[in-house]
């Protein structure tokens, strides 16, 4: 018997729809699109959608005005960045990253104690950010604070060990003065900083090394960076550097032209060429270089220094006097400034200012027998015997001085030939270090050329100078010292003219402004019959 058996009907299975996509509130809506335009550096596409964004929520995005603002410091508009990261800090005040970028923007306006305020500040909300300690001690640098300075860099590299953090710790040593502190540093950073740093490791042994004065093993480290690195630009100036301090100006010209590629932009690449050219007696080319070097750093006191001495070398006088005066103006406390520019001005028949350029030159000056020297033979062509052998006399002390404490047992043979004529000139001198029994001065070993005199035979002047750097040159019954080309030690780390840098990866945070101060002097004037010779920066 058959039954039917009714079914239920099939009933069509309805497929779920998919969830719309929450929406975003209003404010981060175009966020993610703000930031991928910013980080392919498309920026014009970036502000018009940011100007969209902010018109859209009145102004009260922060991240929109937070990349306006990183955009604005691109641009070179500091000043507006500033104002637009004050307003992230207003509409986010618990943000330690806003007050970071508005101490930064403080700190590129030069005001940086209002920076180490706000920095202070940030430090409150987020104790463990060693860019924070790290910003501080630089902005400290700036305030020659360097104890507060020193603090806060060691507590940066307790946080993270950093190789931007030792290299300013190592810097603040070498301002004071103390070199064996800035050895151990780069020493400690050798041992901490990664492997993969090769780069920068070899850069602190060169630096120690030099610090210690073994030239030769500084070399070599910079032969293995730029193995690891060829282009490395940095190592590559500093090989050229130290090649033109020891007069291989062909040599390290081959350096600097495969630099000219990466940088082609590079003042202190450009100084160093320009110098070469000066080594090798190219007085005209040496001076384009410089110039180019000027105008790439209108305010790098070593460029003026150079261009003054090769200005005084092709007896421009007014030329040198500009610069040379551009410079003091830059480095006031600088005693060969003063010195040189006082053999401008000698030049330029104003005795009287050539004289308080002296005596300028002599109050600052602590260590320099040159200075001394050269105003004593001003005064002895100007006829003040008495003041020039006082000078004199000063100059004995700092010689005996020098000896005494083993600083220097070596002088230059036409410095002594000319210390000794200028001696004889004024009857004095007999108790110099060379004028000792048993000291052989090589200086009977060089012959001086001179020019007619009526009254008395004038002492040797330098031909490859001729009569640029003599404080009696257009006297002629006249004793001329004309000291060598005055050159700049060589930095090998670094691009030298910047200031230290807040390290970040941030398009707008401190590039690595390397010099907060020089951390180097020219060297000291040498009077050389041999062609003058100028180190690189």
């Amino acid at each position: 018997m058959k039954t039917d058996v009714q079914l239920p009907a099939a009933t069509d299975l309805k497929k779920p729809r998919p969830k719309k996509a929450p929406e975003l509130p209003i404010l981060e809506r175009r966020n993610w699109l703000i930031h991928l335009h910013y980080i392919r550096k498309d920026y014009e596409t970036c502000k018009a959608i940011i100007k969209e964004q902010l018109h859209e929520t009145q102004g009260m995005c922060e991240y929109a005005v937070y990349v306006q603002a990183l955009i604005m410091r691109l641009e070179g508009k500091i000043q507006q960045s500033l104002e637009l990261f004050q307003s992230c800090a207003i509409l986010n005040p618990k943000s330690s990253d806003n007050l970071k970028q508005v101490a930064r923007s403080l700190f590129l306006l030069g005001k940086h104690k209002a920076a180490i305020e706000v920095y202070n500040e940030a430090a409150r909300l987020n104790q463990k950010d060693w860019e924070i300690s790290h910003n501080l001690g630089v902005c400290y640098i700036y305030t020659k604070d360097f104890r507060s300075a020193e603090e806060q860099l060691n507590l940066a590299l307790q946080l993270n060990k950093h190789d931007l953090t030792y290299m300013m710790l190592g810097k603040i040593h070498l301002l004071q003065g103390d070199t064996e502190k800035a050895i151990d540093v780069y020493k400690s950073a050798v041992e901490y900083v990664s492997i993969h740093n090769l780069t920068f490791k070899h850069t602190c042994f060169i630096l120690y090394t030099m610090l210690l004065g073994k030239y030769q093993k500084a070399f070599e480290h910079l032969g293995n960076a730029l193995t690891y690195d060829p282009n490395n630009f940095k190592a590559i100036l500093a090989a050229g550097s130290m090649m033109q301090t020891h007069g291989d100006y062909d040599v390290a010209m081959n350096k600097y032209r495969v630099a000219a590629y990466s940088v082609p932009e590079s003042p202190p690449l450009w100084n160093n060429i320009g110098m070469c050219f000066f080594g090798k007696k190219k007085y005209v080319a040496a001076i384009s270089c410089l110039k180019r070097a000027n105008y790439l750093s209108p305010f790098d006191w070593k460029i003026l220094y150079n261009l003054g001495l090769v200005h005084l070398t092709m007896q421009q006088y007014a030329s040198a006097f500009h610069f040379l005066s551009a410079a003091i103006n830059l480095r006031p406390r600088m005693s060969e400034l003063y010195m040189l520019l006082a053999v401008a001005l000698t030049n330029l028949d104003d005795a009287d200012n050539a004289r308080r350029s002296y005596e300028q030159a002599v109050q600052l000056d602590e260590s320099n027998l040159l200075v001394n020297l050269n105003f004593a033979v001003f005064l002895y062509n100007q006829g003040d015997k008495k003041a020039a052998l006082l000078q004199f006399q000063e100059m004995e002390r700092k010689v005996n001085t020098q000896v005494d404490s083993n600083i220097n047992t070596e002088f230059d043979p036409e410095l002594v030939e000319m210390a000794q004529k200028l001696g004889a000139a004024l009857q004095a001198g007999e108790n110099l270090y060379w004028s000792k029994p048993g000291k052989d001065s090589k200086s009977s070993q060089r012959s001086s050329s001179s020019k007619p005199s009526s009254s008395q035979q004038p002492l040797g002047t330098n031909q490859a100078l001729g009569q640029a750097m003599s404080s009696a040159a257009g006297y002629s019954k006249s004793i001329s010292v004309h000291p060598n080309a005055p050159s700049i030690p060589p930095e090998p780390a670094a691009d030298v003219s910047s200031a230290p840098s807040p390290p970040t990866v941030d398009p707008g945070e401190p590039e690595d402004e390397d010099e907060v101060e020089e951390t180097a002097e020219p060297a000291k004037l040498k009077e050389k019959k041999s062609k003058p010779k100028a180190v690189a920066e």
